[in-house]
């Protein structure tokens, strides 16, 4: 069974995720970025063994949007990824140790190393890298963190964090789904871009899903409106603050 860093990589400061305003100012570098208009033809890097096509952005302006994102999943992944490796060593070790009482000793050492560690870090996430941190954890693991709490804990636990973060727009049996959810397909492409580039360290998902295939489906088509949105409501807040003063 996997033990335990769910409740800290994932969970333990799901409440402080959304008590961090966004405050996120967009890229303004693009220059790097090759601008493919809907319509045009597709044109395709190697690199190694890997083929992914150029991304196809409607506007300009969309690059920006597209790096945002690609910002927060950098800062999110390498969580998931800890989590998943951690996990893991903690699995095989746990299977060495026949005593009850020492392997829930054991168990709980690594989670006050893990909280010590990295819980004043996820502090810090915002609700966007929160929610990008816990689809991250299904595809590292192949668990929801909701399932995982419940294995570990009790059903009512579970219940009882999923409702926590649901007050502030976070569920924690969120999954990851990248060939039908928009935001889970750029989260994948921004992954298997910076595996390609060696900007992240790669991590294969748990997952069952062939992204070769998704992306030549999509288009490579980046779709970006959501957060266009989001950022126009956070203008408008900011807006109406100044006015009050």
């Amino acid at each position: 069974m996997k033990k335990l860093l769910y409740i800290y990589i994932g969970l333990s400061s799901i409440i402080s995720f959304a008590q961090v305003k966004e405050k996120d100012s967009l890229p303004h570098n693009i220059d790097d970025y090759i601008f493919v208009k809907p319509g045009d033809s597709l044109t395709v890097e190697f690199k190694g063994f890997d083929l992914l096509p150029k991304h196809k952005f409607k506007s300009r302006n969309d690059i920006r949007y597209y790096l945002w994102f690609r910002r927060k999943v950098f800062k999110a992944y390498p969580y998931a990824h800890l989590a998943s490796t951690r996990l893991d060593s903690l699995n095989a070790r746990l299977e060495r140790i026949k005593s009850k009482r020492k392997r829930k000793k054991y168990t709980r050492q690594i989670q006050k190393y893990i909280e010590g560690e990295f819980t004043d870090q996820i502090k810090k996430m915002t609700k966007t890298e929160g929610r990008i941190l816990i689809k991250l954890i299904h595809r590292q693991t192949g668990k929801t963190a909701f399932n995982n709490i419940k294995e570990l804990r009790s059903g009512w636990k579970a219940f009882w964090y999923n409702t926590t973060a649901n007050v502030f727009k976070l569920s924690l049996k969120t999954e990851y789904h990248p060939e039908s959810e928009n935001e889970d397909f750029l989260i994948e492409d921004v992954l298997q871009r910076a595996f390609q580039d060696d900007k992240l360290k790669r991590q294969d998902s748990k997952l069952n899903f062939d992204f070769s295939k998704i992306i030549a489906e999509r288009k490579a088509e980046v779709n970006v409106e959501v957060y266009k949105q989001m950022f126009a409501k956070i203008r408008k807040k900011q807006k109406r603050k100044k006015k009050k003063k």
